[in-house]
């Protein structure tokens, strides 16, 4: 296993989605969990190096 330095890690964590950082605070045990596994993937996403969605991708209106 490879050891992540701190400051790519930082960038990893600054580029996961903003719900997710916030997230990890709620008072709501399962919005807990699902931030905390968002933010993992995406931390495996990024060291694994698959790409992330495409920028010029339209997102869909909720």
């Amino acid at each position: 296993m490879e050891r992540i330095e701190r400051q790519q890690l930082s960038a990893i964590l600054l580029a996961a989605p903003g719900w997710a950082r916030v997230g990890l605070t709620m008072p709501d045990e399962r919005m807990r969990e699902r931030a905390a596994d968002t933010l993992a993937a995406t931390i495996i996403e990024r060291l694994e190096g698959t790409p992330g969605p495409d920028p010029d991708q339209f997102r869909l209106p909720l």
